[in-house]
């Protein structure tokens, strides 16, 4: 039993929209996942020191980004 008040249904663009953003988000991690792999197999190689600076700012923006998506899954499952 819901209770007295019914939850309105969302509209169906909404709930198609909101699927739409959860596959984007979830193709998003696999390819954050491929950066963030190889942004550490590239640190565990002997690079020149130019080279660490650059795979350790491609790992920080990757992990950047990670966070945020992560931050926009939860902003989706809260809509459930």
């Amino acid at each position: 039993m819901k209770g007295f008040v019914e939850d309105s249904p969302k509209p169906k663009r909404q709930d198609e929209s909101t699927r739409h953003l959860r596959r984007l988000a979830h193709d998003l991690s696999n390819s954050l996942e491929t950066i963030l792999q190889a942004a550490y197999l590239l640190d565990q190689t002997n690079l020149d020191e130019k080279s660490k600076k650059l795979a350790k700012l491609i790992d920080m923006a990757a992990k950047d980004a990670a966070r945020l998506n992560r931050q926009i899954r939860e902003i989706l499952k809260a809509q459930d």
